[in-house]
């Protein structure tokens, strides 16, 4: 794959739906070549028609996949980290193994795997930029949140070292930590339990996915002196990961 010398290239992962999709379309109207990744690559490969970007399988949990994606992009100004997700909500006295194990993988790991891999073609740009996208879980912990919570903190913290250990090198990083944002999370969350999910957002406005697209894309053209730290946002009607105002 090879991107179009006047378009500078975005990476997107989870890039088949909500805020990976949103990102990769707010990304292209910015002047990106986008290349999407996700499993679900026939849904990436619709977006990418639309808005002539490039779609290519990922799936963060296995390095084979991330090394043959990684392959695939010789060239990156910017890459966005954005898959990931949650499993369950239980108490820690009940956590489910595998859903931290997962929760792991797909946040923590599959950051780093990102990282890895793609950091020489950052650095070689001349001007790369890493964004990864936290949550508010990664500043706070919250009630039957400890596997996720948990997670968002690892994944934020290696985010965070890397400002440190790439200073002096042409990459800038911006961490973006969501609140409430009605996308599928909630939906792999629960299971496919719709009523649990739509039930998270209920009396209040969330963030749409479009909104924390534009955040990122506000970030990612700021002048290349310009390093944006940590961007956190969250509804209006939204205090903290446990307080929330609701209409009845």
């Amino acid at each position: 794959m090879t991107s179009p010398s006047d378009r500078p290239t975005a990476v997107v992962t989870g890039a088949s739906s909500g805020i990976g999709a949103a990102t990769a379309r707010a990304l292209a109207g910015a002047g990106f070549h986008v290349v999407l990744g996700a499993r679900r690559v026939d849904r990436c490969a619709e977006i990418a028609r639309e808005i002539d970007g490039t779609a290519v399988r990922l799936d963060v949990t296995d390095p084979e996949s991330v090394s043959a994606f990684v392959a695939a992009v010789p060239e990156c100004r910017l890459l966005v980290n954005n898959a990931g997700g949650a499993k369950g909500l239980e108490p820690v006295a009940d956590a489910d193994e595998d859903a931290w194990r997962w929760m792991w993988e797909a946040n923590v790991l599959g950051t780093l795997r990102m990282v890895k891999g793609l950091l020489p073609a950052l650095v070689a740009s001349g001007d790369g930029h890493i964004v990864t996208v936290t949550s508010i879980a990664a500043l706070e912990p919250y009630d039957n949140g400890a596997g996720y919570t948990g997670a968002k903190h690892a994944q934020a913290m290696l985010h965070r070292t890397l400002r440190g250990e790439l200073l002096g090198q042409p990459v800038r990083l911006t961490e973006i930590a969501p609140g409430m944002v009605e996308t599928e999370f909630s939906l792999v969350r629960f299971a496919g339990d719709a009523e649990k999910a739509d039930n998270v957002y209920r009396g209040l406005t969330p963030l749409t996915a479009e909104d924390v697209a534009e955040t990122i894309v506000f970030a990612a053209t700021r002048p290349s002196h310009v390093n944006i730290d940590l961007i956190v946002l969250k509804p209006r009607a939204q205090a903290s990961a446990m307080r929330a105002y609701r209409e009845e």
